[in-house]
C-alpha cells in the first residue's frame, strides 16, 4: 500500500508539473512582423510554407513612399498560440501563395480577399483557414492583403486597385507556381466583396489604365476567371448604379444570410439580378433563411462566427460545400490546361447577340428589368 501511495504521488506530482509548463512554456512558431529598415517593409507569411509577394515593385506610384516602411500589425488570438486573427497597418500590400502538390493541384488557384469593415484584414477565418481546405480539393490558395481605409486608403480606388493586382500577378506567375492562367480567381468576405465584385466588371478599364511600358505586368489581364461574393458590402450596383457589364464578364457564386442579413442580402442580390438581367452564364446565388453577419450578436449572448464555420449547425454553416459543387460544375476542378465549362458558356455567350438585340432589356442594375418573354402579356 505504502509503494503504491509513493507511485501515485509521484504520478500526481509529474503531471502538475507538465501542467505547470504547458501553461508557461511560450508557443511555437508565432507569426511577427518583419524587420523594418531603409527598404520597402517584407511582409512575412502567416502560415507556414506562404509565398509572399509584394503587389508593387519599390517605387510605385501606387504606393505612399512616406509610409510603405512600416511594419504590418498582426492581432494575435487570445485563445489559439500563433494564430493572427487579423492585420492592420498595410502599407506594401501583398499576396501570400500557397500551392498544391504536383499530383493533386488542379491549377485552380482562389485569391481571398478577407473583411474587416475595411477597418481590419481578418485574415484567420477568411484567409488562413481556407488554405487547407481548398488544398484538400487540389485548390491553390492566395491570401491577399490589401490596404485598408483606416490605413488612410480608398476602398474603391486603393484596395480595389490591390485586388486587380493580385490577379494580374499571380497570372504572370503561373507557370512557376503550377498555377493553370485560366482558372484564376477571387473570393471576397464582406468588405473583401466589395473588391471581388469590382473586379470582374471593371478589369478592361484597369488594364488600359496600367498598360505603359514600364509596368512590369503590362499586357497581363486581371480579369477574373471566376468571382466569390460572400455576404458582400456594397456592390458596383448599390443605389441603383448601372456600370456597364462586359458580356465577358466571369461566373459567380454569391451566399449571404436572408432577413438576419438584410442589407448584406440586398447588396447580394443586386448584383444577382445585374448578372441574370445581362444573361452572364453560370452566376449561382444562395441566399440561407438562418443566420446573421458574422460578429453580430446571437440570442446567447454569443457572436455569430464568419469564414468556415459551422455556425452552430445550421444550413448556412455549409455554404463552402455548395460553394465547391458549384466550382466542380464549371471545369475548375479537372486537370491543369483543360478548358472549363466556364470558359465554354462564355465563349458562346460571346457569340449570341446582346440581349436589347433579342428583344429583351438591357438594364444592368434595376430590378424590374426582365426578359420581354417574362413580362405577362
Amino acid at each position: 500500500m505504502k509503494t503504491n501511495s509513493i507511485t501515485i504521488s509521484c504520478s500526481a506530482l509529474l503531471l502538475s508539473m507538465l501542467i505547470a509548463v504547458a501553461q508557461t512554456a511560450a508557443p511555437l512558431g508565432i507569426p511577427k512582423p518583419g524587420p523594418t529598415n531603409d527598404a520597402p517593409y517584407a511582409p512575412q507569411p502567416i502560415l507556414p510554407g506562404g509565398v509572399v509577394v509584394p503587389l508593387y515593385p519599390p517605387g510605385s506610384p501606387f504606393l505612399k513612399m512616406e509610409r510603405v516602411r512600416e511594419a504590418e500589425y498582426y492581432n494575435l488570438s487570445k485563445a489559439v498560440p500563433g494564430r493572427i486573427t487579423w492585420i492592420t497597418n498595410i502599407h506594401n500590400p501583398s499576396i501570400e501563395v500557397h500551392t498544391v502538390e504536383g499530383g493533386n493541384n488542379t491549377g485552380a488557384a482562389i485569391i481571398l480577399a478577407a473583411g474587416g469593415g475595411h477597418n481590419t484584414l481578418n485574415v484567420g477565418t477568411e484567409g488562413a483557414d481556407f488554405v487547407p481546405y481548398f488544398f484538400n480539393y487540389g485548390v491553390n490558395t492566395v491570401i491577399l492583403r490589401n490596404r485598408l481605409r483606416k490605413d488612410g486608403y480608398n476602398a474603391k480606388t486603393d484596395a480595389v486597385n490591390d485586388a486587380m493586382q493580385a490577379i494580374r500577378l499571380v497570372r504572370a506567375n503561373a507557370k512557376g507556381w503550377n498555377i493553370d492562367p485560366n482558372k484564376i480567381g477571387i473570393m471576397g468576405f464582406s468588405a473583401g466583396a466589395e473588391l471581388a465584385a469590382p473586379t470582374a466588371i471593371f478589369f478592361e478599364e484597369f488594364d488600359k489604365t496600367n498598360s505603359a511600358p514600364s509596368d512590369p505586368l503590362a499586357g497581363v489581364s486581371s480579369r477574373p476567371d471566376f468571382v466569390g461574393i460572400v455576404y458582400p458590402g456594397p456592390t458596383p450596383f448599390t443605389r441603383g448604379a448601372t456600370p456597364v457589364i462586359p458580356r465577358n464578364t466571369p461566373p459567380a457564386f454569391i451566399i449571404c444570410a436572408g432577413a438576419g442579413d438584410r442589407v448584406h442580402a440586398i447588396w447580394a442580390n443586386e448584383y444577382f439580378t445585374a448578372m441574370l438581367n445581362t444573361g452572364i452564364p453560370n452566376v449561382e446565388m444562395h441566399i440561407y433563411g438562418n443566420g446573421r453577419h458574422p460578429g453580430d450578436p446571437l440570442p446567447d449572448g454569443s457572436r455569430m462566427s464568419g469564414g468556415l464555420t459551422h455556425r452552430n449547425g445550421i444550413p448556412f454553416g455549409t455554404w463552402q460545400d455548395r460553394h465547391m459543387d458549384w466550382f466542380r460544375d464549371l471545369g475548375f476542378l479537372q486537370k491543369p490546361g483543360v478548358e472549363t465549362k466556364a470558359a465554354k458558356d462564355i465563349a458562346t455567350f460571346l457569340n449570341q447577340p446582346p440581349p436589347r438585340e433579342r428583344g429583351q432589356r438591357s438594364g444592368a442594375g434595376a430590378s424590374t428589368n426582365a426578359p420581354s418573354s417574362a413580362v405577362s402579356k
